[in-house]
């Protein structure tokens, strides 16, 4: 099957105003995510309701997720877990029984007193290659997380090669440089195989309403021993036309 773009512009021909059209509209389009893909931002957001798990709970399954895909599903390197203390106050520490069986005793845990001391051990998480990926919670929209402070996490990210999960919680989205922004919720779980009056596993809604190279979208997500399980929400809107940028480009490049 013949590529959209040869089929826009034929080769050796000067494109008239219509095929040139085209072939912009393509090149911007970018692709759907999807659980298992092998290229995937180093640093994302995810806001969530202070009073759920939703945004802790999409945070690991992504992980986990871009840790299978590169295949690094023998990874035992730690997994660093930041959090400032109104979001410890919120959601809580990390339960060790309640983890993934896969990362229950590779969790370094710290408790920052700050929102500035929490995006500093995260940016120092961030230069440590000897980890397998950071995770990090904040409460609300501290003045110290500006884009600054945003750009300094990415470029860490990109620089080491270490991938951030940073989980705003009752947040508003403001100025940020990181690749993938989600916007996620708690769903009703889907019904226990053995027991209909039992909880199912757990669901989220999410929504990705800013990533570079992918397409918005809304999707139920729900993650167990099998991997991230991800349909696509069918009264999500199609943002098909719309410009995306390069995922491949690094700002620790220039």
């Amino acid at each position: 099957m013949s590529d959209p773009l040869d089929r826009a512009v034929a080769p050796h021909s000067v494109p008239t105003g219509r095929a040139f059209a085209a072939r912009t509209r393509l090149t911007r389009r970018g692709r759907r995510w999807r659980p298992g893909l092998s290229a995937q931002p180093l640093h994302s957001e995810i806001f969530a309701c202070g009073r759920e798990a939703s945004g802790a709970g999409l945070a690991l399954a992504l992980a986990r997720d871009a840790l299978a895909a590169t295949g690094a599903v023998e990874d035992r390197r730690q997994v660093l877990w930041v959090q400032e203390r109104e979001a410890m106050r919120l959601g809580g520490r990390p339960y060790l029984h309640g983890l993934p069986a896969d990362l229950r005793h590779r969790v370094i845990h710290v408790a920052a007193k700050t929102p500035e001391d929490a995006l500093f051990a995260m940016e120092e998480g961030l230069k440590c290659r000897d980890l397998a990926c950071v995770i990090g919670e904040i409460a609300g929209n501290p003045r110290k997380l500006d884009f600054t402070a945003s750009r300094r996490l990415s470029l860490a990210a990109e620089k080491h090669g270490v991938a951030l999960w940073l989980v705003r919680l009752d947040a508003s989205p403001d100025l940020s440089s990181a690749r993938m922004r989600w916007r996620v919720g708690a769903a009703p779980s889907l019904p226990q195989r053995w027991d209909s009056e039992a909880p199912g596993e757990a669901r989220w809604r999410a929504e990705l309403f800013r990533a570079r190279g992918h397409l918005p979208g809304e999707w139920m997500m729900s993650d167990a021993d099998t991997g991230l399980r991800a349909e696509r929400c069918s009264s999500a809107p199609d943002h098909g036309d719309l410009a995306g940028g390069s995922a491949a480009r690094s700002l620790a490049a220039g």
